[in-house]
């Protein structure tokens, strides 16, 4: 019988994705010896009601690509921006399995959203279909669900986020080594965050 990959989904809003994003899939494929690790933004997460992504859909595809560019062992993953809509991660779990029946998936995530897993939209189910790769973030202790298979991952502390790049960007200063190069010229060229 043939065995296929081990698949990380690491799914988020990516707005602007950063070093810190590549340095978590990076650590989670050598940790828990994943094959790829899939970058998969959301079209627009369902647990945030507040959080509306800056850039576009297709923006966001597209700085994802330029990031990963490079790593033959980082891949895009269109599956929610194609779908629109709140997409719920057991649902896409669920059509990763049916579409790649060969493949275990293994969903990526911050430890702070391993408390939350009880809110999320059938989570019983998505258990049943997934493990969790939880990497460790400051001031979160690692925390076991009975329900879930949970797997925490040591993660260097730096403290950086979407929003203080925002920020950043927003005032004119400058993102680079959070960013890369390639991501930052997409964000002048398209003006994105300037306002």
């Amino acid at each position: 019988m043939i065995m296929g990959k081990r698949i990380g989904v690491y799914g988020g809003t990516f707005d602007p994705p950063h070093l810190m994003h590549l340095l978590i899939a990076e650590e989670a494929l050598e940790a828990c010896e994943l094959d790829e690790v899939w970058f998969l933004p959301t079209y627009q997460p369902p647990h945030v009601q507040e959080k509306h992504a800056r850039a576009s859909a297709e923006e966001r595809s597209d700085m994802v690509e330029l990031a990963i560019e490079g790593n033959d062992r980082f891949k895009l993953c269109r599956l929610e921006l194609e779908r629109k809509g709140k997409s719920y991660t057991v649902d896409t779990i669920a059509l990763l399995r049916e579409r790649y029946p060969d493949d275990c998936f293994y969903f990526i995530l911050g430890a702070d959203m391993v408390d939350d897993l009880p809110t999320w939209h059938k989570v019983g189910k998505l258990s049943e279909m997934t493990a969790f790769i939880a990497f460790n973030r400051p001031g979160y202790p690692e925390s076991h669900p009975d329900f879930a298979d949970v797997q925490y991952i040591e993660m260097p502390l730096v403290d950086l986020s979407s929003s203080f790049l925002r920020e950043r960007l927003k005032m004119g200063r400058s993102c680079r080594y959070f960013l890369c190069d390639t991501v930052i010229n997409y964000i002048k060229e398209r003006g994105l965050y300037a306002n």
